[in-house]
């Protein structure tokens, strides 16, 4: 009751002195306790009169001060405390205690503390702070927020992706959020925070973008265009999916417009049509995201596109109706559009003019205007325009057409004053003379501005004045005495001039006025206004005002919208002309937006807003003046790149707002136009707090204290708070204790961990928070300890070392400082271990060396740290393996086999040394010395005996090698063998010389040069350079071949062909041969004057009248440009010379006087001057003139199947007669007159499709009756070339080289080989053309080991000849082989076996292929394997037990294949054999058993079988070498078709031939062959013999008919130099030296060299096969022999039944019925009737020989070869008894030798191979010499005559004798004369045996021929 009374007195108290006074009200409230969720209001205990001002403060005396959204105290002294969520309970707030005063004038007072405690309300967790998308640039730091409030404390997990958040050291969980460092792109993705507790959950879903640098391409990188066309760019940016694309042209922002398109999302595509020339340079894209950017540039180059004409029409005349075609070629880009004029207008498209274009693959434009039927209309000038976007080009020219001139209608012309004007007089028709100009009568030009052009009929007026107006008159001058005219009248008109005035500028609100004056211009004229391009609207305001030849405007009140650009435009009838004016209107500036007061937070960015407007545009300046007092503006310093920024429209940028920036800013507005106008602001700084002090990491060692501190910085209050990964450290536990101390304006706050243990380590937070914002630091703490033992495992077991690896486990948070490593014997203890110590901690792998192979080690290991040592780690036991060899090879020897190959020799190392069993070895080898490869070659060899061999191949040529041997094991390689060295031998040069240069000096001598070969290419020791040369002669021949040596690269080739064009060719040659030619260079020698005429003739054609002729000089030195003919009286005056055109021969003298002897002769003229004068000849003109030919005797050469004309010119009076002559054996007689031959009126005579035969003397004779005249003309026909003879000599495992001698050219020269090559067993060939010059050529790139057909053709200009025999030739190489010694398996169990592939040899050639079958014996089915290659082992799996196998091997390579079969037996699973297969019961064996009477049967039997099999085996090789030839003809076969094949004939050629089947065989080289018979045939003079040959098939019964067998050979033999193949020599050639003999008169028979089957006369029983002998004549005298000499025999004297059996090819035919009944007619023949007929049956394919015939295929004699298909009689023989008449002989045509001075040599080697060969035996009783002939008409059958010696007819002089053969000539040879060949030397003999072969030669060791014993048991066979 006291107590109440008294505070009730005090109350009363107060209460009387109400007017002033202070008060308590509610003095017992002590405590407030609220809900977190609700807030409280608390109002002040005091209260005052009059009113008090209220605070409150904490109990510690501080003032407490609003913290936005949590505290706030009202103006009423109510303090509000805000509600809150859980996890945002402070103590400070939240649970403090406070105190309020009151205080006015009458004093103040204090409340007692009133504690205000907030009590948390159990709820579910709610979001505090979350995020929706972070964007972070990869390698930067990123914190993902998510905080959350709730009560109890909610957990926390993350989820990236929908998947739990993996651990990584980059991650740190905190009550804000994650935090990522060094964010890399793959942590970007969808992050998910769950939260939750016991009362519910919530969850942050939110995406994180890890942005990367920007990069953009623009794509095409480089850019070439041409004016007008398209060009299109791409960028392409990556780092980013968001992004925006910005294009720039040379730093200008590019927009799109008409000719520019941007397309794509991001405008990502740029697309510019009709590109002009301004439009290249520099094309920039630039890509934005935020605040990244990128650019990247092309440079744009565009070339002018402006068309261009290439070519065009040009001016011509032509007649009325003749069409014209006028073309223009023009290129641009874009394509251009060509249209054409004449005279200005258009062309219109009709019947008779048409235009049509062409566009070629280059891209350029043919443009064509067509007139079929010209009129004189047409003509004029035509011009062609050509356009594109580009710009425009013309072209024009005047096309004349012939008819009456005239002028074209001329339309009256506007000139426009101050101009240039043209005036066209349009003329057509032709010819005219003149064009003129009048004006007034006068003719212009009269002044300087005038300019008449004749030609073209235009006039110019430049630069026009007005008394330029008038008529002007065209007058037209159509001949001399005609002119025409046209009048135009010319009007001048005077365009506008406007006054010239200046741009103008004025205020808003002024008064403006605009003037135009148009000073000068033709009236009328109009006046008008543009406004910025566009007609002035009303709405403007402004006034027009238009007065004459003025116009105004005036604006009275001037505004924004006036601001432009006027134009004034005055028009007449001249021209429109325009003048410009710029009014420019000023406006004052005026805020647009005004700056005002800000916060600025510490750190973060603020922008200060202040723009404005005005015109011009106004610019903004920004003061600053520091602090709050009174404001002192400074200039703000605004630099590149600092962190205050003024931006676009006028605000401040300010970075990282930092304390000093607070203060006024005043934003300034000026423009110079009225008044300058600013605002100022002021900007407040705020600080949040701030970590500015912590340790990133603390290290501590376990079971010790360790501490932690971190200092915060900010706008107070500051509270910190300590968090370990995400949960609040509670301070109260034993543990954990935190100090918080302020020091200044920073807290710092320490957490100390009184006993740290290992699950400390990790991340600790430090939190300070203020009303602002809060820091964080992070501090790693690492609780140290001694590290836990590797796991310890073996890495790798070798023969002396173990590789160890381990894994480490728990470092111990100390870093590893080393690790030791045990190891021991096994049997040993760890006390004797040896230790390696220290092992780095960088390494998690180590080996221990030195160690004994094939031993067991115990292995262990320990880990240390900065702390201590582990405990040992797992132990390990381990066996090393074997060791390599230690010992190299033994012997290692070295040879050189070829330029490529060496062959290597070792033995293995010692025993002692090798360490195992040697399996293979290596062998090394590479270039010896410092230019070759530092690396060895190495080749794999495995083992097969004691001493091994391999070849080395593929090697570079004449290089030293160095080789070293290795031995290896299972273990490995034992060491090199000591370095031996070799060289490779030499070899040709494998490269021409290059950059041949040649330059003809002089007209006889060339020049060349050429780089020195390169030493790889040499391939051995340089010997020198060969220049191969020839002469490329003007009829189409080649010369002869020469080459010069040199040892220098030039040489000069000297005393060459004045004005020839030389081939050219140099190769190198060393000590191996030559090496590759160069390719053929052209050069001709310089032009001379030429030599003289080589023959002039002249002949009176009447008495006043005198033809003359002559030759062209021998030597032409040149271009023949004309002839000159002089004729004189007397001689030497010069009465007269005549010039003839240089192709003209002839010349006719005309006004001569009769009976005058004039002196005639001819020179000839070149580019370089006159040549010499021909002889001097005289003629005499009369009346009666005898007859003379003017055409000249010589030779005429000529290819065969062409018509030929053989001249024959003759002059006389009267007019003489000619006729034709052809030398017949010696007598002339008239020429045949057929359907081939003919002769022409002129006297020429013609044959048409010349042959062989037609080749001779030909005699024209023309007489009349004063006289007469006679030349001889020699015909030579030219046929293709005769076969070459094809060898192989030399050949490799992958080349064959092949040589040749050349046969005869054929009369002209060869022009090079084709060589042509097959597989064996293949139809298709591959060709090869090589140069004439060659005679060897190298097939490369062969397969090994296999055989090839090849065969030669030589060309000429007919085309190519026969083809060779076909040879064949097999690489090196053959198929594989498995070496018998080798031990086949390598082991063998119960279900596996391992096969040893060691032992396959591949023969020299790599093995392609590899087949193994296997199965067991008991079974039928077999597995395979196949391989392309051999490995060194195969193993056979799953394969049954106990059980026997049979194993087959199939090894091949390209030589062949190779087999092994085997059997082998699987072991039974205890490792035991099996019991071995049984054996099959002999049943032979038992009865041997039996009776031993049965072995002397059995012994008989075998010997009789061994004899049987001997016999069969010749009998097979009989047969074999039959079908090798049947072989051979296939191969003929089937390269002929290869060559018909490319030869396609017509269908007629082949409906003839279906009409008329032919058969036709081609022998390409025919040998008559000796063989044992039980017959005898009889040998004439024409080298007749029978066809008994039974090779090519068996005997058949056919129908009979009656064939001939003929062969006609020609040859030719030389005594020196290489065998040349003359079977069809040129009469009087020698094929090596054609050019130096003088051809004789017998015809080229080579053609008739054929086997061919004909119908026989029907008189006549022909059954022989005859070889006709026909040989050159004699040489002219002086001719020299080269290489070879030549034979001249007689022909043989005929009888009627030898000619009727002379066959001619081109009528050869026949069929398998024709050919059997010949047989049947040859058997019922009276002398026949008892003889043996011998049938060969044969296969021979009917083919057609309609070509050959016809003469229309050049390839007649190489494509006529047919391959045997069907079977028939191809050959019988009859073969009497005995002789029935031993006086019947022919005459034999004996070859003699014929050299000048009479020398003898002897027979050319292949006629005594082919055709004097004989197997039988030889008499040695019996002489060749003595023996006479007998009388061909009494006996068939004779002995064969002995060779004929020359008689004494034969002198000398008849070896010197040229032209025809006279008939005494022909019958030197008497029948019945003996003769015998000289004597031959021994060496010739030996070299006649070399030649001749495996055949036996029929001469003796005098030369004469062998008699045989048996006569009768002969018969020759063509094979």
């Amino acid at each position: 009751m006291f107590a109440r009374s008294l505070i009730s007195d005090r109350m009363l108290l107060f209460g009387e002195d109400i007017r002033s006074s202070l008060y308590f009200v509610n003095a017992s409230l002590q405590e407030v306790v609220f809900s977190s969720t609700t807030g409280a209001l608390v109002p002040c205990p005091a209260a005052a009169v009059p009113p008090a001002t209220l605070r409150w403060y904490l109990a510690t005396g501080e003032e407490i001060y609003d913290v936005p959204g949590i505290r706030h105290v009202h103006p009423n002294g109510t303090l509000q405390i805000y509600g809150f969520l859980p996890s945002s309970f402070s103590n400070l707030i939240n649970d403090n205690t406070y105190y309020c005063t009151a205080e006015n004038p009458s004093g103040k007072i204090r409340s007692q503390d009133l504690h205000i405690k907030a009590e948390p309300v159990d709820s579910a967790p709610v979001i505090l702070d979350g995020f929706e998308r972070r964007e972070v640039m990869v390698g930067h730091r990123v914190e993902l927020p998510c905080k959350a409030s709730g009560h109890p404390p909610p957990r926390y997990r993350w989820l990236r992706d929908n998947s739990p958040l993996e651990s990584d050291s980059r991650y740190h969980q905190s009550v804000l959020g994650l935090l990522i460092e060094a964010t890399r792109p793959s942590d970007a993705g969808s992050y998910v925070c769950e939260v939750w507790n016991s009362f519910g959950n919530a969850k942050v879903v939110g995406r994180l973008v890890v942005k990367q640098p920007l990069k953009a391409v623009v794509s095409p990188r480089k850019v070439r265009g041409s004016v007008g066309s398209q060009v299109s760019l791409f960028c392409s940016v990556t780092g980013s999916d968001e992004y925006e694309i910005a294009w720039y042209r040379n730093g200008e922002k590019i927009y799109p417009g008409i000719n520019v398109r941007i397309t794509g999302i991001n405008n990502e595509n740029l697309v510019m049509e009709g590109m002009a020339k301004s439009d290249g340079g520099a094309y920039q894209c630039f890509a934005r995201n935020g605040n990244m950017s990128t650019q990247d540039l092309v440079q744009v180059i565009l070339e002018d596109g402006t068309p261009k004409i290439l070519s065009a029409f040009s001016e011509k005349v032509v007649s009325p109706n003749e069409p014209i075609s006028l073309v223009c070629h023009v290129k641009g880009t874009p394509l251009p559009t060509v249209t054409w004029t004449l005279d200005d207008d258009p062309v219109i498209k009709d019947s008779s003019h048409r235009m049509d274009r062409v566009i070629t693959t280059e891209g350029n434009v043919f443009s064509y205007l067509n007139v079929s039927h010209t009129q004189v209309t047409d003509g004029g000038v035509y011009r062609c325009t050509c356009n594109n976007s580009a710009g425009s080009v013309s072209y024009q020219a005047r096309i004349n057409v012939r008819g009456p001139a005239s002028i074209r209608p001329m339309k009256n012309v506007t000139a426009i004053a101050g101009r240039d004007t043209y005036i066209h007089c349009r003329v057509i028709g032709y010819p005219y003379y003149s064009i003129k100009w009048y004006k007034d009568s006068n003719l212009l030009p009269f002044n300087h501005r005038q300019r008449a052009f004749e030609n073209n009929g235009t006039l110019k007026l430049s630069n026009v004045q007005n008394s330029d107006e008038g008529e002007y008159t065209c007058y037209v001058l159509v001949d001399p005495h005609k002119q025409i005219h046209r009048s135009v009248h010319v009007t001048v008109k005077v365009p506008p001039l406007i006054q010239h005035s200046d741009s103008q500028s004025a205020s808003i609100g002024q008064r403006v006025f605009i003037p135009c004056v148009v000073i000068s211009g033709d009236l009328p004229m109009s006046i008008t206004w543009h406004k910025d391009g566009r007609p002035i609207n009303a709405s403007l305001g402004v006034t027009i005002d238009n007065i004459d030849f003025t116009s105004s405007l005036r604006i009275s009140n001037l505004s924004e919208i006036h601001n432009g650009s006027y134009t004034c435009i005055a028009r007449n009838e001249a021209a429109a002309v325009e003048h410009s004016i710029q009014l420019i209107v000023k406006v004052p500036p005026h805020f647009e937006v005004q700056p005002r007061d800000q916060d600025g937070i510490y750190g973060k960015s603020v922008i200060l807003n202040c723009s404005a407007k005005g015109n011009p545009i106004p610019t903004i300046v920004w003061n600053h003046s520091k602090g709050a007092g009174v404001p002192q503006f400074q200039p703000i310093a605004l630099n590149s790149g600092s962190r205050i920024q003024l931006l676009e429209k006028g605000s401040l940028l300010i970075k990282h707002v930092l304390e000093e920036d607070s203060g006024f800013y005043l934003c300034k507005v000026s423009n110079d136009v009225g008044a300058d106008i600013s605002k100022s602001m002021y900007l407040t700084v705020k600080i949040p707090a701030m970590i500015t002090s912590y340790p990133n990491t603390t290290r501590a060692e376990q079971g010790h204290m360790t501490e932690m501190s971190c200092t915060a910085h900010g706008e107070k209050p500051i509270k910190v708070r300590w968090e370990k990964e995400s949960h609040i450290i509670n301070p109260d536990t034993s543990r954990y204790v935190v100090n918080v101390k302020e020091v200044g304006d920073e807290v710092i706050s320490t957490l100390q961990i009184l006993h740290t243990i290992r699950e400390d380590s990790g991340f600790f937070s430090c939190i300070a928070i203020n009303s602002y914002g809060e820091d964080k630091g992070i501090i790693q703490l690492i609780v140290q300890d001694r590290p836990d033992p590797p796991e310890v495992e073996i890495r790798e077991v070798k023969d002396r070392t173990i590789a160890l690896r381990w894994t480490m486990g728990f470092d111990g948070n100390s870093p590893i400082t080393g690790y030791d490593i045990n190891y021991k014997n096994k049997s040993a203890s760890w006390a004797s271990s040896q230790m390696t110590k220290d092992v780095s901690p960088q390494l998690n792998q180590a080996t221990i060396i030195e160690l004994h192979p094939a031993s067991t080690y115990n292995i262990r290991m320990f880990a240390k740290n900065q702390i201590g040592e582990s405990r040992p780690s797992n132990e390990l036991t381990i066996t090393t393996d074997e060791a390599p060899p230690d010992g190299p090879p033994q012997d290692v020897q070295l040879e050189a086999i070829s330029s490529q190959s060496i062959k290597v020799t070792w033995k293995p190392p010692h025993k002692h040394l090798q360490n195992g069993l040697i399996r293979s070895y290596q062998v090394c080898y590479r270039e010896y010395g410092t230019g070759g490869s530092p690396q060895y070659n190495t080749i794999n060899v495995d083992t097969t005996g004691d001493v091994e061999t391999i070849a080395l191949d593929n090697l570079k040529k004449y290089t030293q090698y160095e080789v070293r041997v290795q031995a290896a094991n299972r273990a490995g390689m034992g060491p090199t063998s000591e370095e031996i060295t070799i060289t490779t031998l030499e070899d040709v040069p494998s490269r021409p010389p290059e950059n041949v240069v040649t330059t003809a000096t002089t007209p006889e001598t060339i020049s060349l040069s050429w780089s020195a070969l390169l030493k790889e290419a040499l391939n051995g020791m340089l010997l020198g350079y060969r220049v191969i040369f020839w002469a490329n002669l003007p009829d189409g021949e080649l010369g002869e071949i020469r080459n010069i040596t040199t040892s220098k690269p030039s040489l000069e080739l000297e005393h060459l062909e004045k004005y020839t064009n030389y081939s050219i060719q140099v190769l190198a040659f060393t000590r191996a041969g030559d090496g590759v030619r160069s390719e053929q260079i052209f050069t001709r020698t310089k032009e001379d004057v030429p030599g003289p005429p080589a023959g002039v003739k002249a002949a009176a054609a009447s008495s006043s009248v005198v033809f003359v002729s002559w030759l062209p000089p021998l030597k032409l030195n040149g271009i023949i440009r004309k002839y000159t003919v002089f004729c004189s009286n007397p001689y030497p005056t010069v009465h007269s010379e005549f010039e003839a055109a240089p192709d003209v021969y002839l010349r006719r003298l005309t006004n001569l006087n009769q009976n005058w002897q004039y002196s005639i002769w001819v020179v000839a003229v070149t580019s370089a001057g006159r040549g010499n004068s021909s002889e001097v000849i005289t003629v005499e003109p009369q009346a009666k003139a005898p007859a003379r030919i003017l055409t000249f005797s010589g030779t005429v050469t000529t290819p065969w199947m062409r018509d030929i004309v053989l001249p024959c010119k003759a002059v006389g009076d009267p007019p003489p007669a000619v006729k034709w002559l052809k030398g017949n054996n010696g007598t002339p007689a008239p020429v045949s007159i057929d359907g081939r031959r003919s002769t022409h009126t002129n006297g020429s005579f013609v044959i048409r499709t010349v042959k062989a035969e037609d080749s001779g003397y030909y005699s024209c004779v023309a007489s009349n009756n004063w006289g007469s005249d006679e030349i001889m003309l020699n015909l030579q026909v030219q046929v293709p070339p005769d076969q070459p003879r094809l060898t192989v000599t030399k050949t490799t495992t992958t080349s064959i080289t092949l040589s040749w001698i050349p046969g005869d050219n054929g009369g002209s020269s060869i022009r090079g080989y084709i060589l042509q090559y097959s597989e064996d067993n293949s139809e298709e060939w591959g060709s090869y053309s090589i140069s004439p010059s060659e005679r060897s050529y190298r097939l490369e790139n062969l397969k090994c080991g296999t055989w090839y057909k090849f065969t030669l053709t030589a060309q000429n200009a007919v085309g190519p000849g026969r083809i060779s025999e076909i040879i064949e030739a097999k690489t090196h190489g053959k198929e594989p082989q498995f070496a018998k010694d080798h031990e086949l398996f390598s082991s063998i169990n119960s279900s596996r076996v391992e096969l040893n592939l060691i032992g396959w040899n591949n023969g020299g050639c790599p093995i392609d292929s590899f087949t193994l079958e296997y199965r067991p014996v008991d079974t039928t089915k077999w597995t395979m394997v196949k391989r392309d290659s051999l490995t060194k082992s195969h193993v056979l799996y799953d394969l049954q037990e106990a059980t026997w196998y049979e194993l087959q091997m199939r090894v091949g390579n390209s030589a062949g294949t190779a087999e092994k079969r085997v059997l082998f037996a699987t072991l039974n699973v205890d490792g035991s054999t099996i019991a071995p297969l049984p054996k099959t019961v002999d049943p032979s064996q038992e009865n041997r058993q039996g009776n031993e009477g049965l072995k002397m049967m059995v012994t008989i039997i075998c010997i009789l079988v061994a004899i049987s099999m001997v016999f069969i085996v010749l009998l097979v090789l009989r047969r074999r070498r039959r079908e090798q030839r049947l072989k051979r003809l296939r191969d003929a076969k089937s390269l002929a078709e290869m060559l018909m094949s490319k030869n396609a004939r017509t269908p007629d050629t082949v409906n003839k031939q279906q009409q008329t089947l032919r058969m036709h065989i081609d022998i390409p080289r025919a040998q008559l062959l000796i063989e044992e018979r039980d017959t005898m045939e009889t040998i004439d003079d024409r080298s007749t013999v029978l066809l008994t040959d039974n090779d090519f098939g068996e005997t058949s019964k056919q129908k009979s008919s009656t064939v001939t067998h003929t062969v006609h050979y020609q040859s030719l033999s030389q005594a020196t130099g290489p065998l040349v193949d003359v079977s069809d020599a040129r009469p009087g050639t020698n094929p090596t030296a054609r050019r130096t003999a003088k051809a004789g008169p017998a015809t080229r028979s080579r053609y008739a060299s054929q086997w061919t089957l004909n119908r026989p006369h029907p008189p006549v029983s022909s059954h022989t096969l005859t070889t006709d002998w026909r040989l050159p004549t004699p040489r002219a005298a002086g001719s020299v022999d080269k290489e070879s000499d030549s034979y001249s025999v007689s022909p043989s004297q005929d009888t009627d039944r030898a000619r009727s059996s002379m066959v001619s090819t081109e009528s050869a035919s026949s069929t398998y019925e024709e050919l059997a009944r010949a047989y049947e007619h040859a058997k019922m023949e009276e002398q026949l009737r008892h003889a043996k007929f011998t049938i060969t049956e044969c296969f021979i394919s009917d083919t057609s020989s309609e070509q050959m015939t016809a003469g229309t295929n050049d390839y007649t004699d190489s494509l006529t070869s047919s391959t045997p298909s069907e079977s028939g009689i191809c050959r019988f023989t009859a073969s009497p008894p005995k002789p029935q008449d031993a006086s019947r002989v022919m005459n034999m045509a004996v070859p003699k030798a014929h050299r000048p001075g009479g020398e003898l040599v002897h027979l050319p080697p292949y006629l005594r191979m082919d055709f004097l060969l004989n197997r039988g035996a030889a008499s040695s009783g019996r002489e060749a010499t003595g023996q006479t002939c007998m009388d061909p008409q009494k006996s068939r059958i004779a002995k064969r005559p002995a060779l004929l010696a020359p008689t004494p007819s034969e002198a000398p002089s008849s070896a010197l004798s040229s032209g025809p053969p006279s008939r005494e000539a022909v019958q030197q040879w008497q029948p019945g004369t003996a003769s015998t060949l000289p004597q031959r030397e021994p060496g010739d003999l030996a070299q006649a045996a070399k030649l001749s072969s495996s055949q036996e030669s029929l001469l003796d060791s005098r030369g004469h021929l062998k008699q045989s014993n048996n006569p009768y048991a002969k018969s020759y066979t063509l094979v």
